[in-house]
């Protein structure tokens, strides 16, 4: 399947004779990071959320063969660019998808120009059970949802606003998660309690955001807490083929698709930077439908998302082609 060929839209390559930027040449440095950040509030709501603009640059995606705990489908390590985008500081928040999730809370007003209706939106159906597990609402991190529904928030949040917010590529999430930095975490191994929720702090459950430390680049929680949804496919040999300029796995089939981060009752290895999992069937163990939903995973409390916004956003045509790509029809 051929990726949308829009700037702004993951999986565009460059074309062989094209000289790269002067800013996807650099390689930015560990500690360094723009502090040029976008608050957006959800309109007709008091609720708001934070994005930093990470800066376009070069890195070594994946890990070397000696890296402690490190996995087969995490190499070859490949030399990879992407370019400036921005991204939540935080993983997207309960508060603010439950906006979304119920119409009774949702409303008309939307950005300037939008034809945004309420009316007509998908939204999640209820759920078979509490998919927090009695974890935590306000202030934490919205979990249990599928891809394909975090996806729906992202072009509901898009309509509502007015700017194009999609799920990041592996590819970004790894960047931004690195920032800059080239050891398995962004923050050396030894300050991992101060950086991260797991399995040896976090008394099997999930905390509110921000709780810890960010990395360089001022995101909280790349490392832990709850794992993170990816736009990719997953795909255990994705990184034998050449990766170059913004590289996706693009969706081919709706199941497995790559989750990043680690998450609360994870062991520490599984919270690298180069850690990936591939979603399974076994999330929605629990769901007694037939067929069973498409919104909910009754199985995966620590799962949840983050979500970019391109600096050069595509299209109107562009962004409505990515969204027929990525939730069919």
């Amino acid at each position: 399947m051929t990726p949308p060929p829009s700037p702004g839209v993951p999986g565009e390559e460059a074309e062989t004779d094209t000289v790269l930027p002067d800013r996807a040449a650099m390689t930015p440095s560990p500690g360094v990071h723009t502090s040029y950040t976008v608050t957006e509030t959800i309109p007709g709501t008091e609720v708001s959320f934070t994005m930093v603009m990470i800066p376009g640059g070069r890195f070594k995606m994946g890990s070397p063969s000696d890296e402690a705990g490190r996995d087969e489908d995490e190499g070859p390590q490949r030399e990879v660019t992407v370019d400036a985008f921005y991204m939540g500081t935080h993983e997207v928040l309960y508060d603010a998808w439950l906006i979304y999730r119920s119409r009774k809370r949702d409303n008309a007003v939307a950005a300037p120009g939008s034809d945004f209706d309420p009316d007509i939106v998908a939204r999640p159906s209820p759920p078979y059970e509490d998919p927090a597990h009695g974890m935590g609402t306000t202030g934490h991190p919205a979990v249990g949802m599928t891809q394909w529904a975090a996806l729906q928030y992202a072009r509901w949040l898009t309509e509502k606003t007015g700017h194009f917010y999609r799920l990041p590529t592996e590819a970004e999430w790894e960047y931004a998660c690195r920032a800059g930095t080239t050891t398995p975490f962004s923050f050396g191994e030894r300050a991992l309690d101060a950086h991260a929720w797991y399995s040896g702090n976090s008394d099997e459950t999930y905390h509110p955001v921000g709780e810890k430390a960010p990395n360089p680049w001022g995101l909280f929680d790349m490392h832990g807490n709850v794992a993170e949804w990816t736009l990719d496919e997953y795909d255990a040999t994705f990184y034998e083929d050449t990766l170059s300029w913004n590289p996706w796995s693009m969706p081919t089939r709706l199941h497995p698709r790559t989750v990043r981060g680690g998450a609360y009752d994870d062991s520490p290895e599984a919270l690298r930077c180069a850690s990936r999992l591939e979603s399974s069937a076994s999330w929605k163990r629990r769901d007694p439908q037939v067929p069973k939903s498409m919104w909910w995973n009754t199985d995966s409390p620590f799962v949840g998302f983050r979500l970019v916004r391109d600096v050069d956003p595509p299209s109107a045509e562009m962004q409505a082609r990515f969204w027929s790509l990525v939730l069919g029809g």
